[in-house]
C-alpha cells in the first residue's frame, strides 16, 4: 500500500457533552508520528447507530481505522456488536477472555457481574488484544475484501487501558503493516525553550527553504516549542545540523522528553540534587520535578514559603531585606535560594517570588512580574526579573518551566543570561 491512510473514530456521547475530555487524539497522533505515520482524519460520534455511519463512510478511504470506546459492559457499549454485524462476523464466546474477566473479579475481591461476560464475545476471525488494566479486551479485525473493510482496531475508551494496549500491541501491528508499503518518511523532534514559535520560524524557514521535500511543523506551549522535521533521511539530517547551529542553547532535547525528565536525568548523571523555595508558584516546581519516576534520587525537599514570615522563619531571609526591596525582588529571591541551599544540603537551589495576579500588582511591579534565583555549590549565584503577563495558572506553569530550564542550562554549562 502507499503511505498508510489512517483514521480514528472516537465513540461516546460523554465526549460530545464535554463530560470527558478526549485525550486520545493527542496520544494516538503523537505515537503514530513516531512510526512516520499520521492520522488523516479524526471523528467523534455518540454511542449508537452513528458508529455504523462513521465506519461505513470511512471504509473506502482507509487502510486502517482505530475505534476507541464502546467495548464496556453496559447497554450503550455496542461498538463490538455493530462492527461484527457490518462485517458479517458472528460473535462467539471466547473462553480465554471469559476466564481472564472472572479472574480479575476474584483478584479484586469483587462479585462477578454477568454484564461483564458480554465483553468475552469476540467477532469471528478477530485477534484479541489483551487488556491487563481492565475487563474489555481490544480487537484487531484484519482487512476484509468481502466486507470492504480496512484493518480495524477496536480499543477500550479509558486512557489507562487504551494507552498501554496501543503501545504494546497496536503500534507493533501498524509498524508491520507500514513495512508492507512505502517506507515512511524520516522525522526528528526538537524541544526548545526560550524561543517563540514565530521567532523560530523566521530564522529557520529561510535557511531551510532549499531543502527538497522537507516539512517543518511547530507545536507551541508555555515557554516551549516543539519543532518537527519530516522528510527524506538526508534532508532531515542536514536540516538538523542547521537547527543545532542556530539554537544550540535553546535545545532542551532532540525528542519529546519533558524538560523535568531531562533535568532529573542530568542531575542523576552528575550525582547531584536540587531543592526549591517557592512563593508565587505554590509548590508547582517541586510537583513538576516529582512527576517523573526516579526523582527521589535527586529531589529531597522543597519549601513553599508564600508569606513574608515563612521566608524569614524557614529560609532565614532577613525581614529588613524584605522591607528594603520587597518580597518580589532579586535580593529576596537570592536570599531565599541561599537559605534553601543551606537548609536542604542540596547541590542546587531554585527560588521564585512573583505576582501571579489578578490583584497585587503595582506600577513598579505589575502582575506577571517574577524574580527567579539559582544558587549552586561552587557556582555563581544568579537572579533575574522576568515578566509574564498571563492568567494565574499559566503564569505559574511558565515560571516553573523557566526555572527548570535555567537549571538545565547550568547543568550543561550553558550561560544563564
Amino acid at each position: 500500500m502507499p503511505s498508510m491512510r489512517l483514521e480514528v473514530v472516537n465513540t461516546g456521547t460523554e465526549l460530545l457533552l464535554g463530560k470527558v475530555v478526549n485525550t486520545h487524539a493527542a496520544f494516538i497522533g503523537r505515537e503514530l508520528f513516531k512510526l512516520g505515520l499520521r492520522v488523516q482524519r479524526q471523528t467523534t460520534v455518540p454511542d449508537g447507530e452513528a458508529i455504523r455511519e462513521a465506519l461505513a463512510e470511512a471504509f473506502p478511504r482507509c487502510d486502517a481505522i482505530l475505534v476507541t470506546g464502546g467495548l464496556g459492559p453496559t447497554s450503550d457499549d455496542i461498538t463490538r456488536e455493530i462492527v461484527a454485524e457490518m462485517l458479517g462476523r458472528p460473535l462467539r464466546l471466547d473462553e480465554g477472555v471469559l476466564a481472564t474477566i472472572h479472574g480479575m473479579f476474584r483478584e479484586r475481591g469483587l462479585r462477578q457481574n454477568a454484564a461483564n461476560d458480554r465483553q468475552a464475545m469476540v467477532p469471528e476471525g478477530a485477534v484479541v488484544l489483551e487488556n491487563p488494566h481492565g475487563t474489555a479486551p481490544g480487537l484487531h479485525l484484519p482487512a476484509d475484501g468481502r466486507a470492504g473493510s480496512p484493518h480495524l482496531f477496536l480499543l477500550p475508551g479509558p486512557p489507562r487501558e487504551l494507552e498501554p494496549m496501543f503501545r504494546n500491541l497496536v503500534q507493533p501491528a501498524l509498524a508491520e503493516l507500514a513495512r508492507e508499503g512505502e517506507a515512511p518518511p524520516a522525522w526528528r523532534n526538537f524541544r526548545l525553550h526560550g524561543v517563540g514559535e514565530s521567532g523560530l520560524a523566521s530564522i529557520l524557514e529561510p535557511l531551510l527553504a532549499g531543502f527538497g521535500g522537507l516539512e517543518l511543523g511547530y507545536c507551541a506551549r508555555l515557554g516551549e516549542v516543539d519543532l518537527r522535521l519530516v522528510g527524506a533521511v538526508e534532508s532531515v539530517e542536514a536540516a538538523s545540523l542547521v537547527v543545532r547551529r542556530e539554537f544550540a542553547m535553546q535545545i532542551v532535547v532532540e525528542s519529546e522528553t519533558p524538560i523535568e525528565e531531562v533535568v532529573v536525568g542530568l542531575l542523576a548523571e552528575r550525582g547531584e540534587t536540587v531543592a526549591t523555595a517557592e512563593s508565587c508558584t505554590g509548590g508547582l516546581i517541586a510537583s513538576t520535578i516529582t512527576d517523573f519516576p526516579g526523582s527521589s534520587a535527586v529531589f529531597h525537599r522543597g519549601y513553599m514559603t508564600y508569606s513574608n514570615e515563612a521566608k524569614s522563619d524557614i529560609l532565614g531571609v532577613p525581614p529588613a531585606l524584605i522591607e528594603a526591596h520587597g518580597a518580589v525582588s532579586d535580593e529576596v529571591a537570592l536570599a531565599m535560594a541561599s537559605g534553601c541551599l543551606a537548609a536542604s544540603g542540596a547541590t542546587h537551589a531554585i527560588a521564585v517570588s512573583g505576582i501571579a495576579g489578578p490583584g497585587g500588582g503595582s506600577e513598579e511591579k505589575p502582575v506577571g512580574t517574577v524574580h527567579v534565583a539559582l544558587v549552586s555549590r561552587g557556582g555563581a549565584a544568579f537572579a533575574k526579573r522576568y515578566f509574564f503577563p498571563l492568567d494565574r495558572i499559566s503564569f505559574k506553569q511558565r515560571v516553573a518551566r523557566l526555572s527548570l530550564d535555567l537549571l538545565r542550562r547550568r547543568l550543561r554549562g550553558i550561560p544563564l543570561d
